[in-house]
């Protein structure tokens, strides 16, 4: 369902779970720019009246996941630091048509669609082998959430451009994607790397 082509290496487990504070924190910055990046879209692309109300639910539904993981951080005793670049985003997001605005829009749809599988995939392996179990649920329940707003992505997609488009830049973004996971060394305590 989610396309992705690699699944995630047992080792990025253990070191995220070593880590728990750096998992958070990359977690809660995960959320923000979600939230912040379907705001833009909402913003760029006005006149597109269902991405308009669609993404409206998403951010609201981001910010909730902020103020969630913000929660988890607070209760742990961790302490939120600065944001650290996303090398996996900055990477993705040159699969953007620039210049274009209605290709790049298509381009920003699948992006955020990838960025969700993975981020759902990586909650999956989270919520199987964290040992608490408040945690375990809260990643379950974010999985599921990450696997509703990848639909979300695609489903909009396919309302502004034939199937088939919509078909072959989603398989060309999750070659792509395949191969910054290939390559993101070493692997950290971050949900994309």
């Amino acid at each position: 369902m989610l396309h992705l082509q690699l699944p995630t290496e047992p080792a990025w487990a253990d070191l995220a779970l070593r880590n728990l504070e750096d998992i958070l924190v990359d977690h809660l910055y995960c959320e923000q720019k979600a939230a912040s990046n379907a705001i833009s879209m909402i913003v760029r692309y006005p006149e597109r009246t269902a991405l308009v109300d669609t993404l409206a639910d998403v951010v609201a539904e981001e910010w909730e996941h902020y103020r969630r993981v913000l929660a988890e951080i607070r209760k742990r005793g961790f302490t939120v630091g600065p944001q650290r670049v996303d090398e996996y985003a900055v990477r993705l997001l040159k699969f953007e048509r620039k210049g274009e605005r209605d290709k790049q829009l298509l381009d920003k749809l699948l992006v955020c669609a990838i960025i969700e599988a993975r981020s759902c995939e990586r909650f999956k392996v989270l919520s199987q082998t964290v040992e608490d179990p408040e945690l375990a649920v809260f990643y379950r329940e974010l999985m599921e959430s990450e696997a509703g707003h990848y639909t979300t992505f695609t489903d909009l997609a396919r309302v502004y451009y034939p199937a088939q488009e919509v078909a072959d830049r989603l398989q060309a973004c999750v070659a792509l994607e395949k191969e910054i996971v290939e390559t993101l060394t070493p692997i950290a305590g971050r949900i994309h790397q």
